[in-house]
């Protein structure tokens, strides 16, 4: 194993360690890695917090910098398959960490709000490129996927959803709009205009509904969710060359333009940093909504 390889796995390692993500490889025809997110200890909450984020671009970093190699075992496997799933069966993700938003908008923290922004961005535009040439990203939702969390879905090659999960973009209801590739993202699979509605509208679909307009590639019913997406691998790997040429065809026919997802946080901050009374009302509305239901893992602990 040359330093490289060791470098990345010892990287690796100490992601597996980490709070919020876990990690899986499943040795098949082609080997996948599993990613589970897991709750923020401090708050319960499955949402995007500066820390996640730094995990997730770890994990990224490491994969970019082998190639596509992964530390199991102690030996290096070369992963075929990219699969994010959640560890709670009723939240994919909520999206944002809305509370740190709200610290920033309040304290006027605008180099901080812009940091945060520019790293979900650029984390997504990376997952969505990532070595499309020999690697096939998955998606696995079993609960809600609102905001960044649907954004962060949508990034994905192959969206398989189980049959109980719901879909929506809030960020419409304190002013503000989806600001990590929601745009680019949405107009792949159902065009500009349509992607433009479903980003202002604030309605929640179902995972039927999204199926039926094309934004997710298959549905299963509740608790099939792995096997589904273990079938899909297996299928796949079967023309995994012949699928990978397509896979890298669509993204160069649809790339996800990167000056423009960068004026896209520049909007989305300068927003932000001037809502109305009113729309920070909705937004602590929408926090204490976000939080109502969660309680931090000590807590319930104690409980």
């Amino acid at each position: 194993m040359n330093s490289n390889l060791y470098q990345a796995f010892a990287s690796n390692d100490s992601i597996n360690s980490g709070r919020r993500i876990s990690t899986d490889v499943r040795r098949m025809k082609k080997d996948s890695l599993w990613l589970t997110i897991h709750a923020d200890a401090s708050n319960g909450l499955h949402n995007f917090s500066p820390a996640l984020l730094a995990e997730l671009r770890g994990i990224i970093d490491g994969l970019a910098k082998t190639g596509g190699a992964w530390g199991s075992a102690g030996h290096a496997v070369d992963i075929g398959y990219l699969v994010v799933k959640s560890s709670d069966p009723e939240y994919f993700s909520v999206g944002g960490d809305l509370r740190h938003f709200r610290t920033c908008i309040t304290e006027k923290l605008r180099k901080t709000l812009h940091a945060y922004s520019t790293q979900s961005f650029e984390l997504l535009f990376d997952w969505s490129n990532l070595l499309k040439d020999r690697m096939t990203s998955i998606s696995l939702v079993q609960g809600r996927a609102l905001g960044g969390g649907f954004e962060m879905a949508l990034s994905a090659d192959y969206i398989v959803a189980e049959e109980q999960s719901t879909f929506g973009f809030p960020e419409i209801m304190f002013g503000l709009f989806p600001c990590t590739g929601a745009m680019a993202l949405l107009s792949r699979r159902i065009g500009v205009v349509k992607a433009e509605r479903m980003m202002t509208s604030n309605n929640i679909y179902t995972a039927r509904e999204l199926f039926a307009m094309g934004l997710i590639d298959e549905i299963c019913p509740q608790g099939s969710g792995e096997r589904a997406v273990e079938d899909y691998i297996a299928r796949h790997a079967s023309r995994q060359k012949s699928y990978l040429k397509v896979q890298q065809s669509r993204i160069r026919t649809a790339p996800i333009d990167y000056i423009e997802g960068l004026q896209v946080v520049e909007d989305w901050v300068e927003l932000a940093m001037n809502l109305s009374n009113e729309e920070k009302r909705a937004l602590d509305m929408l926090i204490m909504m976000q939080e109502g239901g969660r309680q931090p893992r000590s807590e319930l602990k104690a409980a």
